[in-house]
């Protein structure tokens, strides 16, 4: 099963953004207007009032479970790009907890607009957020709220207008000719992502990049709500303007720092089995559909859907 190098950084940034950018939205002028500014550049919606798989309309201020589709795309110039990346998170304030979901980027599923099976990543590729979002829902049954897709260079460039992050490495390694030695280190952005993705020399395999992921977002998280960290707002909203577009508006964005931000003190990933095939000389990821219903039913829980 591969899983794409740029997954790590989409879990972080995708974080960062619920609730960093978040937590910061009532913090003064100067950052409410950097804020404002941010999310008028990033603000991309999508020609539908509603998920065809809610019955109504989601109510951030009555705190109900949400969810978010996080899309990693490697974007140029007069090119849509394709989604490296396909992230969902289902967010629930009553149970103070995140699910997060990588849907590996080959898996063969139907193509909601055109009526072909094929890669899940390629429904960016044709049509874009709107047609990554109807697949996704299709293939999970169950609703997509919100979307944010970000750039691949937004990863790198958040990590460094932080200043870098600071973490507690448990494994001695070396990723991309970088050595990073066990105790307390110092990652700027181009290390973090080299110490997050890395999986192959760990005995553990994904359990401890799982790790080393979670160490990254709770360091983002850390930092990006630091006193020194808000004094440099204006490089860390421009970065966020410069590399993300979402469906989400500034007053949803203070909801959820109002009524959803202890979520973070759990987060929970989960994974979605299933086995490699070759069809027509195409690589392909097969998920059964018993496991596709077991993963379906463990996110509409947390939803509160069942």
């Amino acid at each position: 099963m591969r899983f794409g190098k740029r997954k790590t950084w989409l879990y972080i940034t995708g974080i960062t953004i619920l609730f960093i950018l978040t937590g910061t939205a009532i913090y003064g002028y100067l950052i409410y207007k950097s804020i404002t500014d941010a999310v008028e550049t990033m603000h991309q919606p999508i020609q539908r009032e509603i998920s065809e798989k809610r019955n109504e309309e989601i109510t951030l201020t009555k705190q109900e479970p949400f969810s978010v589709l996080l899309l990693g795309v490697d974007e140029a110039e007069g090119d849509r790009g394709r989604s490296d990346s396909m992230i969902v998170l289902t967010v629930n304030p009553r149970l103070n907890s995140v699910k997060m979901l990588s849907i590996p980027r080959d898996t063969r599923t139907e193509i909601i607009g055109r009526g072909t099976d094929d890669k899940i990543n390629h429904a960016f590729a044709f049509g874009g957020a709107e047609m990554a979002i109807a697949t996704v829902e299709n293939f999970l049954d169950m609703p997509i709220d919100f979307y944010i897709q970000i750039n691949m260079e937004g990863f790198i460039k958040i990590i460094d207008s932080l200043g870098g992050v600071t973490v507690h490495n448990d494994l001695d390694f070396t990723s991309n000719e970088k050595h990073f030695p066990k105790g307390e280190l110092t990652l700027n952005g181009e290390d973090a992502l080299s110490f997050s993705r890395m999986r192959y020399e760990d005995p553990r395999g994904d359990f401890g990049r799982q790790v080393r992921q979670r160490q990254i977002i709770l360091a983002i998280l850390k930092e990006g709500a630091s006193l020194s960290s808000l004094i440099k707002y204006k490089e860390i909203f421009s970065t966020l303007g410069k590399n993300i577009k979402t469906n989400l508006e500034l007053e949803e964005m203070v909801e959820i720092q109002r009524n959803y931000r202890a979520v973070t003190r759990q987060v929970e990933q989960i994974s979605i089995e299933g086995s490699n095939a070759i069809m027509n000389s195409i690589y392909y990821f097969i998920v059964p559909d018993e496991e596709k219903q077991r993963v379906q039913g463990e996110l509409k829980k947390h939803l509160e859907l069942q």
